[in-house]
């Protein structure tokens, strides 16, 4: 940022909710498919931001160093096998 400091958001995202929804009925009075208005080429996105962190220089040096011990010892302990690089993110 302007500061100097890094900055992290911490976030989870989700397609906004349509103002309607409307539903064709069958002639059996069953539920059909849902019509979405609008338009489909248009993606709304939510983003709710959770946490906010800034840090200067020292402080994130310090919880980089943290890190690398916390994963280290994972590694040490055969934990890190349980975990794949990609594990627990959305593309």
């Amino acid at each position: 940022n302007p500061q100097g400091e890094i900055e992290m958001n911490f976030y989870h995202e989700s397609d906004a909710l349509p103002a309607c929804s409307e539903q064709i009925i069958a002639p059996d009075g069953s539920l059909g498919h849902e019509i979405i208005p609008g338009n489909d080429e248009v993606r709304d996105i939510t983003r709710h931001i959770h946490s906010r962190v800034l840090l200067n220089y020292h402080t994130a040096r310090a919880v980089l160093e943290w890190l690398e011990d916390r994963v280290a010892a994972l590694e040490e302990e055969g934990g890190g096998e349980m975990f794949t690089p990609d594990a627990g993110l959305e593309q």
